[in-house]
Order: C-alpha cells, then structure tokens, then sequence
C-alpha cells in the first residue's frame, strides 16, 4: 500500500504539473504543496524526473478508465460507439480545469523522444489508439486500425484547438468529422 506521503507527492505534483507544465514547477513548490519533506520525497522518488513519469502513468490509468466509462455509458450503437470518444471530451473541455491533453503538454515540454517521460506520453496515445482499435475491429470496420489513428489525430486535434479557442465546440466539430469517416469507412459485412 503506498504511503500516504507518497501519495500527497504524487496528488500535488499532477495537479501543479498540469496546471503550470513539468518545467515551470520545481521540487520545492511539489514539496511545499505536499507538505512532505525533502527526505521522504527522495525516499519515494530518486529524482523528479522518476515523478514526473509516475504522474503520467498515474495519469494513463485514470484518464484511459475514464475513457472506459465513457464508452461504456454511451448509448450509440456498437457502429457509432467510437464517437462516445468526442462526447467525452466535450464534456472535459468544459470543465474550468481544462489545460490541453497532459500528454501533448509532456511531450512538447520532454521534446527528446528518448526521454522517460516522453515516453511514457507517447505510449498513453497508442494505448488511446489501441482502445480505439478495438471499438472499430467490434464495430464491424475492416481498417480498424487505420481509422483508429484517424480518430485519435482528431482527438488530439479537437484537444488542442479547445485549448487554443477556450471552447468546448471543438469536439463536437471532430465528432462531425469523426461521424463522416465511419460513415464511409468500409465494414466488414458490406
């Protein structure tokens, strides 16, 4: 069971790193948030960098059960069920705490494709893409995998243009765009 300083770290650090980026956010303000001392931080973590990937895959878990749910309490249809995708990010976009995709935000701050912590962001996309994947292969689509991506770069799209716009419209325009390719896209009974 992890202890509860560790957890106060990991609490602190995702929310400041989200809301300030891994960069502008130092060890002192994680340890003055936490109220956790300098010791036991390096107890728990060698350095911040070994934080910042254990708030990203923190991250991943959460963000992809959310997806999860999503889905699962969607009522489309099996063929149009990759579109809960955009419902939910409507919904995220319009929260008061919305500041872009932790992940993007990661990898533009960790732009060394060889570092922990872009790493760990870039394999909570293919993870996204693989979920994905899935839904379409359920769906019936034959290049399940191909409209995969095509549906997690609209994600991502719709991500940033919210953040840039201030507005949660931009999901319902990828969602249109999304509905168009699975309305086109070749199904394996057709």
């Amino acid at each position: 069971m992890p202890s509860q300083a560790r957890e106060r770290l990991l609490v602190a650090a995702e929310r400041l790193f989200y809301e300030e980026g891994v960069r502008a956010v130092g060890i002192e303000r994680i340890l003055s948030d936490s109220g956790v001392g300098r010791a036991s931080f390096y107890r728990h973590f060698p350095s911040k960098d070994e934080l910042v990937v254990e708030v990203l895959r923190r991250r991943d878990a959460n963000w992809r059960a959310w997806l999860a749910e999503t889905v699962e309490a969607s009522p489309l249809g099996l063929a149009d069920l990759p579109l809960a995708l955009f419902d939910g990010l409507a919904e995220r976009f319009a929260a008061a705490d919305f500041r872009g995709c932790a992940f993007i935000n990661t990898m533009v701050e960790e732009a060394d494709h060889d570092s922990a912590a872009h790493r760990v962001a870039h394999e909570h996309k293919e993870k996204v893409i693989e979920f994905l994947d899935r839904l379409l292969a359920a769906g019936g689509y034959r290049d399940h995998l191909a409209l995969a991506r095509q549906l997690a770069l609209l994600g991502d799209g719709a991500i940033i243009t919210a953040l840039r716009e201030a507005t949660p419209e931009a999901a319902t325009r990828a969602r249109t765009v999304a509905a168009a390719l699975l309305g086109t896209a070749p199904r394996a009974n057709t």
